[in-house]
């Protein structure tokens, strides 16, 4: 069985340098933010488990395209103001689309204790505008075509070799629109992703597509021991003998408002505290309002989880009015870490 996953580039040499090798794959559902937090956070751990060593990081990228077929404004940032501009000093070589190079100076070690990403107050588009409600695509200038792209031609875009979901990479997928064609989402190949059945009736149905691709991170991280559920019982063995969960098994049932308030600990970093302090009445009035502004019905659902719980986030922000935006989600909260298995990032070679 094995990853779905394809590398569109070919990053490390056939014989590895001395060191600690670091390798991180930005998916099409990562953001900047996301994506940057959790190579800042590997490069972290090799200089922890093994001080001083060389770190030679390898980077591959998969979509993140712009209309011309280069890359979009998330890939360049992550390649050119954060590995190039802030990480390359404590780093020995860059391996990755917009560069192969060694650094011209010893790498430095002195690591700051945490990654703080800071927002230019310029006018800069980064976030949801929460005032207008108004779709944000994350293709500002869609193709414009009237029937959706063919399968194969959207798990080109998210660099599968195989078609599959992104989240458990089960069979049969469906193409599911980022932004619903009801909220002004487009046929640009860049605004689908590939879900199996299950995921696509549970994904958000919002006007913001950063939102969407952050709940495909979220239910990826979630239900990644599913994954392995067919790999062969070889694969099964070896995956046991270093600590991966194979397989979910069954979930507590719960309430539909206990799944939302999952989903806005989990997702978008509330805390018991955001739910004791708020206003409800005039959350509820705001809610409603974003429901019926930047929301769709999908599939005749009546009520999903992860759309009431988008909501419910923008609704809060537009109470407490701060700086008239939703924030990118910079990292996945502590409450996935029980569910998540994340895959060896660093190798010692």
């Amino acid at each position: 069985m094995g990853n779905r996953k394809k590398m569109k580039t070919k990053s490390a040499s056939d014989t590895a340098p001395k060191g600690v090798a670091i390798y991180h794959d930005m998916k099409v559902y990562e953001n900047f933010e996301r994506a940057a937090n959790r190579i800042f956070e590997c490069v972290q751990s090799a200089q922890k488990t093994r001080p001083g060593a060389p770190r030679h990081l390898y980077l591959d990228i998969q979509g993140h395209r712009n209309s011309q077929g280069g890359f979009d404004h998330d890939a360049l940032e992550l390649m050119q103001e954060f590995i190039i501009g802030y990480l390359g000093k404590y780093l020995t070589t860059i391996n990755m689309p917009l560069l192969h190079g060694s650094n011209t100076v010893p790498q430095r070690n002195d690591l700051p204790e945490a990654l703080m990403i800071g927002y230019p107050d310029d006018g800069s588009d980064y976030g949801y505008e929460v005032s207008d409600l108004s779709p944000k695509p994350r293709e500002k200038f869609p193709i414009d075509r009237k029937s959706p792209p063919s399968v194969r031609a959207i798990a080109d875009y998210l660099g599968i070799d195989d078609p599959a979901c992104l989240v458990c990479w089960r069979t049969p997928v469906e193409r599911a629109h980022v932004v619903p064609t009801s909220l002004g989402g487009s046929m640009d190949v860049r605004n689908f992703a590939l879900l199996c059945k299950g995921h696509h009736s549970e994904a958000p149905d919002v006007a913001d597509a950063e939102s969407f691709w952050a709940w495909v991170d979220y239910a990826e991280l979630r239900d990644s021991p599913d994954k392995w559920l067919d790999a062969s019982d070889d694969q099964k063995e070896w995956l046991a003998r270093n600590g991966v969960k194979i397989g979910i098994g069954q979930r507590e049932p719960m309430s539909f408002f206990s799944a939302v308030k999952g989903e806005l600990k989990s997702l978008y970093g509330w805390s018991e505290s955001d739910f004791l302090n708020i206003d409800w009445q005039h959350l509820m009035d705001e809610f409603h309002q974003v429901m019926e502004s930047a929301t769709g019905r999908h599939f005749s659902i009546e009520k999903k989880a992860s759309t009431y719980a988008w909501a419910y986030h923008i609704a809060r922000q537009r109470c407490t009015d701060r700086d008239g935006r939703a924030l990118p989600i910079p990292r996945l909260g502590k409450e996935l870490q029980r569910h998540a298995h994340k895959a060896p990032t660093i190798a010692k070679s």
